[in-house]
């Protein structure tokens, strides 16, 4: 028999449909100086094919898809001759526009995302907004100039492509670090948490935009 209270318990509780549209996107980017396609599925397993040609971003390409269990294929070719930066931005590019896509009108997402990743001595805090609203605030301080081949200054460059192609807003605060290497993974790590965050479906408002403007 049901009582009285768990009536209007059931009453009370409502319930959701949670069956969204896949959330993948395929985005191919051609230009002069290289030549990049991505694919990505948002509630993957954390599978990852990077081939960019950039062997440290390729490393930091897995941390995005491993930690923030996005399934990610990432093709790249490019004038490297010259230097990785047109390659480097492009792939950001390229990877924010895909999210956009994937995102689509962002109905139903949590938005706001935040991670404190370490790496041995190195502490970094990403905080981030898919608010439609593109802006980076940069506080990395990477003491060399390069990471085996790459050079350190094209870090900011790619968070750059991908904020004003994903339109999300971004902030990175390094806390601590003296190493180059353990300064950026953990940077990349706590962004893929923060992303992960962010993008998972809030079940209290899952066909709704989460603006109180009603639109991102």
């Amino acid at each position: 028999m049901q009582t009285r209270n768990s009536a209007a318990a059931e009453k009370r509780t409502p319930s959701f449909d949670l069956e969204l549209p896949a959330r993948t996107a395929s985005v191919s980017r051609k230009t002069g100086e290289t030549d990049v396609h991505v694919s990505l599925n948002l509630d993957g397993q954390g599978t990852c094919s990077a081939a960019t040609g950039i062997p440290f971003l390729d490393h930091m390409l897995h941390q995005i898809s491993s930690h923030g269990l996005i399934d990610l294929d990432v093709q790249a070719t490019g004038d490297l001759e010259i230097d990785d930066h047109h390659t480097n931005e492009d792939v950001g590019i390229t990877l924010g526009q895909a999210l956009a896509k994937a995102l689509g009108d962002r109905k139903g997402i949590v938005r706001f995302g935040h991670f404190l990743a370490p790496l041995d001595e190195a502490l970094v805090q990403v905080t981030l907004d898919f608010s439609g609203r593109p802006h980076l605030s940069y506080g990395l301080e990477i003491p060399t100039e390069r990471v085996g081949t790459y050079d350190t200054q094209l870090v900011r460059e790619f968070f750059v492509a991908i904020v004003n192609h994903s339109q999300m807003t971004l902030h990175i605060r390094q806390l601590d670090g003296i190493n180059s290497h353990h300064i950026i993974e953990a940077t990349f790590k706590a962004f893929a948490r923060a992303v992960r965050m962010a993008v998972e479906v809030d079940p209290r408002r899952a066909h709704t935009i989460p603006s109180s403007k009603g639109v991102l």
